[in-house]
Order: C-alpha cells, then sequence, then structure tokens
C-alpha cells in the first residue's frame, strides 16, 4: 500500500513546474509527495516555488526539506495543490480530512487554479461516505450540543483521539468528530449545505467540485481521471 501511495505522489510531482505557488496536503500520501518536492528542490531541479502547508505538521516536514514557504495571504491565489483523499466517488468529489486537517486543507485548496488528489484504489466508492466516515470539525464549546445536532442527521458519531484516548484538538484548536452514514451519504450537495447552516461547526470534510485530477495507483499501474464535464 506504502508503494502505491509513493506511485500516485511521483505522478502528481509530474505536473509541478518551475515557479509554482503550491500547495502542500496533509496525511500519509500526501507526506510522500512534499518528500519529492523537497527532494527536487535541495538538488536544484526544482526552482523558484513557494509553497503553502495545509498543517502545522505538513510545515514541520517542509520547512525540513528546506521547502520555500509564504503565508496564503501572500500570495492570493496557487497555481496548483495536491493532498490525498480518503473517498473519492466517480464525480471527482472527496472526503478528506481524517488525517485532522481539514479546514486547514479546504481554506488552501480552495485557492488552488487546480488540485489534484492522489490515491490508492482502495478509495474509490460509488457514493461518499460507503468506506469512510466523514469528519466535522467543532468548537469545543458545548461540543455535545454539536454532536447532538449531527446525530440527528443520521450519523453515528464518534470523537477523533489521540494514541492516549485523549479526544483530538486541531491545529485550530477545535475537536473532530467522525460521522458515519450506513450505506454512504445519500446527497453530499444537501448535507454540505445543512452543515455549513449549524452553528459550531467550523467545517466538514466534503470538498466538493473541487478537485480537477484524480491520480489512482492501483495494481495496474497508474491511471489518471479528469473531472467530468
Amino acid at each position: 500500500m506504502e508503494e502505491l501511495k509513493k506511485l500516485a505522489a511521483k505522478k502528481a510531482f509530474d505536473y509541478v513546474q518551475d515557479g509554482m505557488r503550491l500547495g502542500l496536503g496533509t496525511g500519509s500520501t500526501a507526506k510522500h509527495f512534499v518528500d519529492y518536492v523537497g527532494e527536487a528542490v535541495q538538488n536544484g531541479t526544482l526552482k523558484d516555488i513557494v509553497c503553502v502547508p495545509t498543517s502545522v505538521k505538513t510545515e514541520i516536514q517542509a520547512r525540513a526539506l528546506d521547502i520555500p514557504l509564504a503565508p496564503l495571504s501572500e500570495l492570493g491565489r496557487l497555481d496548483l495543490a495536491v493532498d490525498g483523499a480518503d473517498d473519492v466517488d466517480p464525480q471527482l468529489n472527496v472526503i478528506k480530512g481524517l488525517g485532522n486537517a481539514l479546514v486547514r486543507e479546504k481554506v488552501v485548496e480552495a485557492l488552488a487554479d487546480e488540485l489534484i488528489i492522489i490515491v490508492d484504489d482502495s478509495k474509490l466508492v460509488e457514493r461518499l461516505g460507503q468506506r469512510s466516515p466523514l469528519p466535522v470539525e467543532i468548537l469545543q464549546f458545548e461540543a455535545q450540543v454539536h454532536v447532538n445536532r449531527l446525530a440527528a442527521l443520521g450519523a453515528d458519531i464518534v470523537y477523533s483521539l489521540k494514541e492516549n484516548g485523549d479526544r483530538y484538538v486541531s491545529d485550530n484548536g477545535n475537536f473532530i468528530v467522525r460521522c458515519k452514514f450506513e450505506d454512504g451519504i445519500a446527497d453530499s450537495y444537501a448535507l454540505a449545505q445543512e452543515l455549513q447552516a449549524m452553528p459550531g461547526i467550523v467545517e466538514h470534510g466534503l470538498f466538493l467540485d473541487m478537485a480537477t485530477k484524480l491520480v489512482i495507483a492501483g495494481k495496474n499501474g497508474i491511471e489518471l481521471q479528469e473531472k467530468p464535464a
């Protein structure tokens, strides 16, 4: 599985060019992409790029690799962002955020002219939520109220936890819960609207109409899909 992730990351790196403003994703697959960027920066084959990380973890990795970083506010739009995903449907809509960075990922990737999602073929689903729960970042203030509202939508809710069993606190100081819908999410667009209207819900992991390319690594090699017209 790790080799498949590396293959997908390497293919996405083929789209990186000198002078780009680049968004760096978070997670086990995106980590390999960041490694490829860092290697190219260090050996001089990639020049004049500037990057925006989507988490503190990715920022630490990028700085260790001497990748030039800048705030998103200074760059405006990005040429390209590359990230992994937890579920991908045939329309290239995705669930992201089980690595607990969904808010910063969405902020950065919404400002990218192109978003390449890199996955192994186990992440492909007919309906979002069939394989993975939907992560939702919520305020710590009155957290149980937000959990109750999410449960009323028909989801089974668990908190994202650290290894020691404590509730995970995001880079933004919030809790993250994982919402599992039996048989998947019936209407991702309708659910996204409901979540956006709820006070106390900071952000959700439905990335709809954002990905422009999908790189899939499987036992038969690499497949590239473009967003349907």
